[in-house]
This record gives structure tokens, C-alpha cells and sequence, in this order.
């Protein structure tokens, strides 16, 4: 009788610690992910709300997911496209296949880039509701995130742009303990507009714009943002020379930590 009663109270605490080990922490967990010359971000609330932020340039994304996601998880709440560029945009035709997505946000600029039509394709066929992200479109996730829209300033649909990078969605993640900020691959040119809006752009983290270039992450922009620590998503020995010298210079002369893709693999914040 002792013995059999002993045996249930191991199994007992064998059970709790399982089910506490299946349990995310209570911080947004966030995932700069390692899919190499590309952009991929993907958010995990301590509500077990699921949020991915641009895919990749290919089906790289799946495997990176598989590493982050829980196992019974087959669900994305929200996906965000910050614009139609391949290195972004490529790998989430896969993603919206084999994953109930629940919404997808983007600026809604014409691009010829076959995989982005596809998506929106998908969408139809599937249902999933497409928002259009402009400032005052914000989003609050659960309990634990906030979803802070800055650039567009109104909406951009149909909207062509002879430079797709300044047609980048912009947003502020915001959390209890720690502030992101976003910028896909927005260049100087955006940057400014986004200074000119008057909006609080302060943040903890900052991705820096287009990968590391030159064309991006201003040093009024890193003024506006004051990061703690900037993320480059940019892949090993690629052809652009992301990131560039100028850049981690500017970085370095601030006291700003920096974490690479390229360098460290996914990097985990």
C-alpha cells in the first residue's frame, strides 16, 4: 500500500514537471531566425499567441519554425509582410500551405514578385482576412503584446513605389518588460518620414533596416530609437556585403550591442 501510494506521487510529479517544461516562459519570447540573406522574425507570447513577421527567401523558414514552435502547434496568428521583396516574402507561400493562418497585415503595394501573388492568392482561396497596416491600425495580441504601427501613415494600398524597400511596413512590438523596433527594409528616405511623424520611436531592440546597409539605420534614426541592441539579418559571406562597414561603425561609435544572424545563427530574445 505504501509502496503503490509513493509510486503515484513519483508519476504525480513526474506529470507536473513535463506539463511545467511544455509551458513558455512568462516573457515575449522572439526570434530573429536564421533563413540567411533574408528577413524572418517570429514572436511567441507567454499566452501561446503566435506571430511571424516576414518569411525568408525560401522554405528555410519551416525549419527554423519547427525548432521555435511547440510540436502541437499548427497555428499563426498574425502573419506581417513588411514588402514584396523575395528575401521576405519567398518563403511564406510554404508557411500559409501547412499552417492555419489566422491574418495577414502588409502595405499592399503592386509587386510583380510571383510568390507574393501567390500568397495573396492563397488567402483568397483560404479565407484569411489581409489587413492593410497604416499608423492608428494597431493591434493588441493577448495580454503580454502590442503591436505599435508607425509607417505607413495612411493606407498604401495600390500604392506603386519605385523603390520597394521605402515601401516597408513599420511597427513597434510592445511588451511588458522590452520594446522592438521594426523596419524591414526600409531605407533613409523612409526613415525620414517616419522622423517627421512625431511619433515615439523609442525601443530596447532596433533590426536594423535592409540588412545592415549603408542606406539605412541613420544615426538620426538610431538617435530617435535609442537602442540598447541592434539585430542584423543578414547571411553568411552574402553578395551585397550586408552588413556594411559604415553601419557597425556607427553601431560601434553609439555603445550599441550588436547580434548577427550571420555570425551567431537565430539569435533568441
Amino acid at each position: 500500500m505504501i509502496k503503490n501510494v509513493f509510486l503515484m506521487c513519483i508519476i504525480g510529479l513526474v506529470l507536473i514537471c513535463i506539463c511545467v517544461a511544455g509551458l513558455p516562459g512568462r516573457e515575449v519570447q522572439v526570434s530573429f531566425l536564421n533563413v540567411g540573406q533574408g528577413d524572418s522574425i517570429f514572436v511567441r507570447t507567454p499566452d501561446d499567441y503566435f506571430i511571424l513577421i516576414d518569411g525568408g527567401p525560401s522554405v528555410s523558414v519551416l525549419e527554423e519554425l519547427a525548432e521555435v514552435m511547440p510540436r502541437y502547434n499548427r497555428t499563426i496568428d498574425l502573419v506581417l509582410i513588411t514588402h514584396p521583396h523575395a528575401d521576405h516574402v519567398n518563403g511564406l507561400v510554404e508557411v500559409v500551405k501547412r499552417f492555419e493562418v489566422k491574418g495577414v497585415m502588409l502595405v499592399g503595394t503592386p509587386s510583380g514578385n510571383t510568390f507574393y501573388q501567390e500568397i495573396l492568392r492563397l488567402c483568397g482561396e483560404q479565407g484569411i482576412p489581409i489587413y492593410f497596416g497604416e499608423s492608428g491600425r494597431d493591434v493588441k495580441v493577448g495580454s503580454y503584446l502590442y503591436i505599435d504601427v508607425v509607417w505607413p501613415s495612411r493606407s498604401m494600398a495600390g500604392v506603386e513605389f519605385e523603390n520597394l524597400n521605402n515601401a516597408s511596413l513599420a511597427v513597434r512590438l510592445i511588451m511588458p518588460d522590452k520594446v522592438f523596433m521594426l523596419t524591414g527594409d526600409a531605407e533613409e528616405e523612409e526613415e525620414r518620414e517616419i522622423l517627421r511623424s512625431g511619433f515615439d520611436l523609442s525601443a530596447d531592440i532596433f533590426k536594423a533596416g535592409h540588412h545592415g546597409s549603408k542606406t539605412a539605420s541613420s544615426d538620426e534614426f538610431l538617435d530617435a530609437v535609442e537602442p540598447d541592441t541592434v539585430v542584423i539579418q543578414s547571411g553568411a559571406g552574402n553578395s551585397f556585403g550586408h552588413p556594411h562597414k559604415e553601419v557597425l561603425e556607427r553601431l560601434l561609435r553609439l555603445g550599441i550591442q550588436v547580434r548577427r544572424n550571420d555570425l551567431e545563427g537565430r539569435v533568441e530574445i
